[in-house]
């Protein structure tokens, strides 16, 4: 099945841009960033910027942003069925235009990858185009926040995303 990605979620005052790989099913039939109702995400998000994670999704995704987090994927389109990474078939991936996104964030300080996919899609199809000042980002590939990622609950999680929390703190 042909996938088509969710709109970067941004503005000139983002500090830390978190790409996934390519939202699930549910994400993408209510047009949401991480929309399943057991991935981590929005709480994890709530607990390091303070956000409310039962605000509208409107709202909550406002008060993210405002926050100073950015949101994207790496993957843009692809053939996939279902909602697993695992899933998504090789080749078929178009990449999302994040070299000109990461170079237009004058504040932007750190990209987190969520999960192993983006990040390893990031570094193969992204990271060979970016800038000077684009590749002295620090670039971190954080657990995913996915609920087939079981064996990291919600505390665990809050300890390896620590990185973004600080990132926004200075």
């Amino acid at each position: 099945m042909q996938c088509e990605g969710l709109p970067a979620q941004v503005d000139a005052h983002v500090r830390v841009l978190v790409l996934g790989s390519m939202p699930g099913v549910a994400s993408l039939q209510a047009a949401q960033y991480y929309a399943h109702p057991r991935n981590r995400f929005w709480p994890l998000m709530a607990a390091a910027c303070g956000i409310d994670a039962n605000l509208p999704y409107p709202a909550r995704m406002a008060a993210l942003v405002a926050a100073g987090v950015g949101v994207w994927d790496v993957i843009g389109r692809c053939e996939r069925t279902g909602s697993l990474d695992a899933s998504i078939v090789r080749g078929s991936e178009v990449v999302n235009a994040l070299p000109a996104l990461i170079d237009a964030l004058p504040a932007l300080r750190a990209i987190a990858c969520n999960g192993g996919t983006a990040h390893r899609a990031f570094l193969r199809h992204v990271a060979p185009s970016l800038s000077a000042r684009a590749r002295d980002l620090p670039v971190w590939s954080l657990p995913s926040t996915s609920p087939a990622n079981a064996a990291w609950p919600l505390p665990r999680l809050q300890v390896a995303w620590a990185p973004v929390a600080a990132a926004l703190a200075r």
